[in-house]
């Protein structure tokens, strides 16, 4: 973990530079936040001015340059590279490798994962708070805080991405192989539907969403969100795709051939590993394991399913899809690892059964010798 710290340090250095030579919304949120003067208080809304609550004591009563604020982002990026960690190393107990190598180490230093989140804005911050949430929920009674705090600060940088954890929890506890107390379960179902429902104007109002029509009024936000991002020419038009293509591009993309620019080339690298990691899944014992899997990994697929779907619809724009899927991919590699666990233990299993059997012939045949 020390060498990842300095490794995801190392990324806000490589933001830094990047910002000197083009736009970024870091930029707004120091300036805004630094030059503040009304109420600290005013600004505790969700969304874009909720990273400037946060902001606000550092750069404006602190005077915190720049350069500062961007580091304290960066180190709230690393609280959630911790608390994942600890999240996939409490639920896993086998060592997996990929060519040779950890493959939770390899995942850990993904570099798209770690740019998105070593910079003054809402990467560093949801993914801290989504790390928070998933390392609460192995314990929800012993870890409150973390589960409280991760879950209101996803709900107040993306209301919506709110409502898919909550969603992935019920879903998970409710259908998962552990024996939970009934009154438990009532318990997480009522704090987390009580949640959504007591936000959820905030969670329509953030896509300007029409209660009365969500398909509808979600499709033409969709359609606005895709123009607008065409019409700034680095959009990528995929509002005619089928869902599967929708959710491929969202995943996967850029492949080399689509990639914008060196940093799309560089990514592309990392989400040809994401196609190889997937690619695992295509298994016929995937569904035998999904049935027997805990909670985590049920509450875990829900949210990466029903998040990509969302978003999806409205990440026409690569570059935007490339720092947006960073939330959520961390889930879909806790299900390709807990799998790869699975059938690990299975080969594991059927081995010394085989193993069992053989010693067992060999000790009737040692028996019959005597007589023969």
């Amino acid at each position: 973990m020390n060498k990842l710290y300095f490794y995801h340090l190392l990324f806000w250095g490589v933001y830094y530079a990047y910002t000197l030579f083009n736009n970024s919304d870091s930029k707004t949120y120091f300036a805004r936040s630094a030059e503040y003067t009304g109420a600290w208080t005013n600004l505790l809304v969700t969304g874009t001015r909720f990273i400037e609550f946060v902001a606000y004591p550092f750069t404006n009563t602190f005077g915190f340059s720049y350069e500062m604020a961007m580091l304290l982002f960066a180190w709230f990026g690393y609280i959630g590279f911790v608390h994942f960690y600890i999240f996939f190393r409490e639920n896993l107990k086998l060592k997996l490798q990929l060519w040779g190598y950890d493959l939770l180490i390899i995942l850990l230093f993904l570099p798209n994962m770690h740019f998105w989140t070593a910079s003054l804005g809402k990467g560093a911050l949801i993914f801290m708070g989504i790390g928070l949430f998933a390392y609460g929920m192995r314990f929800p009674q012993k870890r409150l805080f973390a589960l409280i705090l991760g879950s209101l600060t996803v709900y107040m940088v993306r209301p919506h991405m709110f409502m898919f954890l909550g969603v992935g929890a019920v879903v998970g506890y409710f259908t998962g192989r552990e024996k939970v107390p009934f009154y438990q379960k009532i318990l997480v179902y009522v704090a987390f539907a009580g949640a959504i429902f007591v936000m959820s104007d905030q969670i329509l109002a953030m896509a300007n969403i029409n209660e009365e029509d969500v398909v509808g009024s979600f499709q033409d936000f969709s359609q606005v969100q895709a123009g607008r991002l065409q019409s700034a020419g680095s959009g990528v038009d995929i509002t005619s795709y089928p869902l599967p293509l929708k959710l491929f591009t969202f995943w996967f993309r850029p492949l080399f051939v689509d990639a914008p620019g060196a940093l799309g080339i560089f990514v592309s690298f990392e989400n040809l590993l994401y196609v190889i990691l997937a690619w695992k899944l295509i298994d016929k014992d995937f569904i035998p394991f999904l049935k027997k899997s805990t909670s985590l990994v049920k509450m875990s697929l829900v949210i990466f399913i029903a998040s990509s779907i969302a978003l999806s619809f409205v990440m026409s724009n690569l570059g935007i899809a490339m720092r947006q899927k960073s939330m959520v991919m961390y889930f879909l590699f806790f299900v390709i690892i807990s799998f790869m666990e699975y059938k690990k233990q299975k080969k594991i299993a059927l081995f010394q059964m085989k193993k069992k059997r053989l010693e067992e012939q060999e000790r009737l045949v040692g028996y019959a010798s005597p007589a023969v």
